[in-house]
């Protein structure tokens, strides 16, 4: 339902000053600039893109990269981010962007699906957070909370959504402090009744453990009706774990016009189920190591290859069709 309702209408999440307007100009500069695909939802008057093409580049760190975003941001001003959360992010130490975050958040904030195939210790976990905290609260420097949802992120562990519920908090301080964003974590072993009251209480974005996060929906304490960006955070382990069913319960209740955004180290073939039941022509960034290259021969991998034998086979059909002509 969601793939074939994908496409109907605009979700315009962001605003139009004209920095913002600039930097999404850029982001999209993606091979020719043609008509619009349906993996982004931005207004009519902004540049989108019809094709994709997915290229491999080997970073100054010497990781090696895939991508189908090719603009490649190596600081984090650069990224046109709100001053506020900017501040959250240098107070947190980082310096520049790691190789994941230069190539990921930017198609994130701009509403593009995504799918970032990194291993632990990458920056994954702040590219995802990072994403959310601009995507809620804009480029506004006067940003008030209205206790309405609008992110959610799927952990397989508690301790796993707890650790990134505070790099959330710590990287939105000067949002928390000045305008009362909110991010709570749902997950097992807590009291059930305090969370239905901080839900009630409104929150920003959720971070939380499958069970928890559908038995708070099951019971219309959590309200999805506003959700812009979902989140599936280790894939790979939360779908061996045996939470395929929660996941998929989850996404039926989400806006069919919903964000996915999904980190995993591994594509097995649950994980890319769930791509294709329920992500629209996601961007598709895979980074990978020396230690973990023959790990990550995966999907990606194949499928770059199978259209570049492709491009090969339509190629030699063209020459062979114009020396009959001759």
């Amino acid at each position: 339902q969601r793939s074939t309702m994908a496409n109907e209408g605009t979700n315009q999440k962001y605003g139009t000053d004209d920095d913002e307007l600039a930097f999404r100009a850029n982001n999209l500069d993606i091979g020719d600039k043609e008509k619009a695909g349906s993996g982004l939802n931005t207004p009519e008057n902004l540049i989108q893109v019809e094709q994709k093409k997915s290229e491999s580049k080997t970073s100054k760190d010497g990781i090696e990269v895939t991508s189908d975003f090719q603009k490649v941001y190596e600081t984090f001003d650069d990224l046109k981010l709100n001053r506020l959360l900017l501040r959250g992010i240098f107070a947190y130490g980082f310096e520049k962007p790691s190789a994941i975050q230069q190539r990921a958040i930017a198609p994130c904030i701009l509403g593009y699906d995504v799918i970032a195939q990194a291993q632990s210790g990458t920056g994954k976990t702040a590219t995802f957070c990072i994403s959310i905290l601009q995507t809620v609260a804009g480029n506004d420097l006067d940003f008030r909370s209205n206790g309405l949802c609008k992110a959610i992120v799927l952990a397989p562990t508690r301790e796993l959504a707890q650790q990134s519920t505070k790099v959330m908090l710590a990287l939105g301080d000067y949002l928390i402090t000045s305008g009362g964003l909110k991010v709570h974590p749902l997950v097992g072993g807590t009291s059930v009744q305090a969370d239905i009251l901080s839900l009630q209480e409104g929150v920003d974005v959720v971070v939380g453990t499958p069970g928890r996060v559908f038995d708070m929906i099951q019971r219309r304490a959590l309200e999805v009706s506003s959700l812009k960006m979902f989140v599936l955070d280790e894939a790979d382990e939360m779908l061996s774990r045996g939470f395929k069913d929660q996941i998929y319960q989850i996404f039926m209740k989400l806006p069919n016009t919903i964000q996915v955004i999904l980190l995993s180290a591994t594509m097995p073939p649950d994980v890319l189920e769930v791509t294709t039941n329920f992500m629209r022509d996601p961007i598709q960034i895979l980074l990978k190591t020396e230690e973990h290259t023959s790990e990550l021969q995966s999907h990606s991998d194949l499928v770059c290859r199978l259209l570049l034998e492709k491009k090969k086979n339509k190629n030699k059909k063209k020459k062979k069709k114009t020396k009959k002509i001759q």
